[in-house]
């Protein structure tokens, strides 16, 4: 079984409905194989409140959240956070902030990340990651 972490751009995409290739991905896997971190559902409702909770926008995100499982942000990722920022510090490696923070929880719970951000492929193993905007069929 594989796990995917998705990104906040690719839940965004979701959301949305405007990504076809990123759509019929998800429709192929099990749901129980697709989650997201708690620092993503954070962004999530930090877009809400930006937008002051637009009724249409704030119950597709309360749909997709009951659909997801978010994982907590615990013990075993702060230590996963600790060796990929020093990891990629020692490789001249910049990622902002929570993009760190998704990308640890990603390694800590060995799962894949799925990203349009290509700032995460410099990131060193063992990350992985995959763009479901890539993919055809």
């Amino acid at each position: 079984m594989s796990v995917y972490l998705l990104d906040t751009n690719i839940v965004s995409h979701i959301i949305k409905g405007d990504q076809p290739d990123i759509l019929r991905t998800l429709a192929r896997l099990p749901m129980e194989d697709i989650v997201i971190s708690a620092v993503t559902e954070g962004e999530l409702f930090y877009g809400l409140a930006k937008r002051s909770y637009p009724a249409a926008l704030t119950e597709r995100v309360r749909q997709f959240l009951l659909r997801v499982d978010v994982l907590p942000w615990d013990h075993d990722v702060t230590q996963a956070y600790g060796d990929l920022r020093a990891a990629c510090e020692a490789k001249g490696v910049a990622l902002a902030p929570l993009d760190m923070m998704v990308a640890a929880h990603a390694v800590a719970t060995q799962a894949t990340l799925v990203t349009r951000d290509k700032g995460f492929s410099r990131v060193p193993k063992p990350l992985r990651i995959d763009d479901w905007r890539q993919r055809r069929g």
